[in-house]
């Protein structure tokens, strides 16, 4: 029989289901694990908030992945957010989730996620460094990360497949060092003290009231962006085979064994360590104080590799898949016409790939990327949210739309998770008001743009 050519015009159906599984987990994946515990546990001062910030955490990680595997299984298209949040409630809510995404979600994160690579990498090379100045401002910890930037990028014009085997590479290592990490802190660090210490005194310095509350909902923040990114296989979507399966699958899967390892490790931490160590642990790095109990000072040079793996990955899935919204949103004509162009031989989006890059090395440079992203952590829960309120709107307005996969526990665990959401919007609201405003501020931004764009293009909003 005769076959039909697919169009260079198209993207490539590359990802099988472990493809998109370890795109969710290594995009999850990045240095947050082994340090924020530090931050959260001298928040909250109690070993039983610290591990309730992580376990609800991880509770609506897993609630947002079941709702948005209904969502990308009716729409498996490129784009992912960026098209439920078109298609539910109007073009000019998906163009401000991908204005954000682009101007500081993505790019903000493969810049920070780069920079923390270089940063570990001046363990073994001390030559890098941020004190370590070669052409002016620039510095060899810049140099290097805005380096792995690059590279990666063009890995990724190679095409899907190229992107995707190096992706599964580099998740399959750094699951490992999690992995190891858990089993090892388990079996040589554990220490009957400090167990004693932590678990015989889970609830200490706890008043159970509204401020407990509040507390565990401003902590929670370092918990939920350590496990975010989850959703950015929903980007790569058009490129997915048996979408219909494979993606509700991939989402289930890599986020369910991610937030295991993440609670696996919160419990090695304070297996081996007192909440104060915990809390002292020497720049943060806690993973690195529990390994040093097992295997000395080697431990910072085992400890920096392994984030070294997990970092490097993690760009790589967010480069991969923050490209295929801007191509998206090029074919809707809400951003730049030849981010809708793909190569020829490779089927890759080359120019979306490219000025993403080179934003995210323009940020690097600017060295404000830690900034920006703390002002979008509002931003981020509120798309969210927008998003799964989408997936009720969609159930009322196109009942007609084939859905080959309902969202588990609809509609109890997606209102749930809208409750629990908006809360921890409130808290920051109010705890945070400076960050949450200017995030805010930067998401209304995208508002004039939006018609300023749709005026350049002749269209009516």
């Amino acid at each position: 029989m005769a076959t039909t050519p697919v169009k260079a015009t198209t993207l490539v159906k590359g990802l099988g289901l472990t493809d998109a599984t370890t795109l969710v987990m290594g995009s999850m994946i990045g240095s947050g694990i082994f340090i924020v515990s530090a931050d959260v546990a001298r928040q909250v001062q109690s070993p039983g908030l610290l591990l309730i910030c992580w376990a609800l955490a991880s509770i609506l990680t897993i609630i947002a992945a079941l709702s948005y595997g209904e969502l990308s299984a009716a729409m498996p298209a490129a784009g992912g957010q960026y098209v439920y949040l078109r298609e539910a409630l109007g073009k000019i809510w998906g163009f401000l989730y991908g204005w954000t995404l682009f101007v500081v979600i993505q790019t903000g994160t493969i810049a920070a996620v780069a920079v923390a690579f270089a940063k570990y990498a001046g363990v073994f090379f001390p030559g890098i460094s941020a004190n370590n100045h070669i052409l002016g401002p620039l510095t060899t910890q810049q140099l290097l990360a805005i380096s792995i930037i690059v590279v990666l990028t063009l890995v990724n014009t190679r095409g899907i497949r190229t992107g995707a085997v190096v992706q599964n590479i580099f998740t399959f290592a750094k699951v490992a060092s999690l992995l190891g990490l858990a089993v090892l802190g388990f079996l040589l660090g554990r220490n009957p003290s400090v167990i004693t210490a932590n678990f015989g005194h889970l609830w200490d310095n706890v008043g159970w009231s509204f401020g407990a509350v509040a507390l565990v909902g401003t902590a929670m923040v370092g918990p939920l962006f350590s496990s975010d990114a989850w959703n950015n296989v929903t980007f790569a979507a058009g490129e997915v085979r048996n979408p219909q399966r494979n993606l509700p699958l991939s989402l289930g899967l890599g986020v369910g064994v991610v937030s295991a390892l993440y609670l696996a490790c919160n419990f090695v931490y304070l297996s081996v360590l007192t909440l104060p160590q915990i809390q002292n642990a020497p720049e943060d790095r806690v993973a690195t104080a529990v390994v040093s109990v097992m295997f000395g000072a080697v431990a910072t040079k085992i400890m920096a590799a392994a984030i070294m793996i997990s970092t490097f990955g993690c760009v790589n899935g967010l480069i991969l898949s923050g490209a295929r919204v801007y191509y998206t949103m090029a074919h809707d004509n809400l951003f730049f016409k030849r981010a809708g162009e793909l190569n020829p031989a490779t089927r890759a989006p080359v120019f979306a790939l490219g000025i993403q890059c080179v934003w995210a090395v323009l940020l690097t440079l600017s060295g404000q990327y830690n900034d920006l992203l703390d002002y979008v952590i509002f931003a981020v829960l509120l798309f969210y949210i927008l998003t799964i309120g989408g997936l009720f709107r969609l159930r009322q307005t196109r009942p007609e739309m084939e859905r080959p996969y309902r969202a588990v526990g609809y509609p109890v665990l997606p209102a749930l998770y809208i409750v629990l959401a908006g809360i921890i919007e409130i808290l920051l609201l109010w705890n945070k008001p400076s960050f949450t405003g200017r995030g805010l501020a930067l998401v209304l931004l995208g508002v004039p743009v939006y018609f300023l764009w749709r005026r350049k293009e002749g269209y009516s909003s």
